[in-house]
């Protein structure tokens, strides 16, 4: 927040969020307690109680695990949402699915399985284990 004279005004008001952008490369897990969007490569795990939206330009070598997700990249590996699931037109998934709600739109690539279940059986999904990332930036 920001103090005037007599009033707050709000820094941000779409709430927190991390952002890994292009140009970027991660390798090791990523852990976030918000919403998290990816527009860089990261090869290793994420884990996010948030939201995640991977660009288009933005690709993911790694399961992920997340409240929701909006995918619009890349992603070789397991997804794993507890509510809601969206696959761009954009997007090229090659990996299994687990998931509450899942949209996939025409033109998005999806080879690998689905598993539709309710949220008290997503309740239970492990997160990956911690390792220390290493950022690359890309020249």
């Amino acid at each position: 927040m920001v103090r005037t004279k007599n009033e707050e005004i709000p820094i941000s008001s779409g709430g927190v969020h991390n952002v890994l952008a292009a140009g970027t490369i991660v390798t090791g897990s990523i852990a976030s307690d918000s919403d998290f969007r990816l527009d860089g490569r990261i090869e290793g795990d994420i884990n996010c109680k948030g939201k995640i939206v991977i660009g288009p330009k933005g690709s993911i070598a790694g399961n992920i695990i997340s409240d929701n997700a909006e995918i619009l990249g890349d992603v070789e590996g397991s997804i794993r949402i507890k509510e809601k699931l969206v696959f761009k037109s954009t997007a090229i998934i090659k990996g299994d699915i687990f998931t509450q709600t899942l949209e996939i739109e025409p033109g998005a690539h999806f080879n690998g399985t689905c598993t539709m279940s309710g949220k008290s059986q997503m309740d239970g999904m492990q997160a990956p284990g911690n390792k220390k990332a290493n950022v690359t930036p890309i020249k």
